[in-house]
């Protein structure tokens, strides 16, 4: 079982990297670019959708909802786009991830963002 683990995480994580490959290719469409940019961000983004402390339910939504928007990229990318990506990995697999500092800086603005309203509006309902 463990063993499977391993193979997916593993292949999940190949699967990111094509995703940045596909992403900065200019024959991928732009739908395509916009959900690719949601994944990776999502990805790798230090605050999650459901906190991963929380037993079972912390790591449903890294489980489930990543393959899925991993999934509907791969239906919008061209297939030529994506072989190409693939068989960089391939060939290079010691390349170092680009950091986008731009796209770090988005989500952590986005995720203050919610929180700052979150906290607003328990503060103006709950303690008046």
């Amino acid at each position: 079982m463990l063993k499977k683990i391993k193979v997916w995480a593993s292949k999940l994580k190949q699967q990111a990297r094509i995703l940045q490959i596909v992403y900065q290719d200019q024959r991928t469409p732009i739908k395509a670019k916009i959900l690719i940019w949601i994944t990776l961000g999502y990805l790798f983004s230090p605050i999650d959708l459901i906190p991963d402390f929380i037993p079972v339910l912390g790591l449903v939504d890294d489980i489930i909802i990543v393959p899925i928007l991993i999934a509907f990229a791969i239906k919008l990318v061209p297939k030529a786009v994506w072989a190409d990506a693939e068989d960089k990995v391939q060939n290079q697999p010691q390349e170092k991830w680009k950091l986008n500092w731009m796209v770090l800086l988005f989500i952590c603005c986005a995720w203050l963002t919610c929180a700052y309203f979150i906290y607003n509006f328990v503060k103006i309902h709950y303690y008046k």
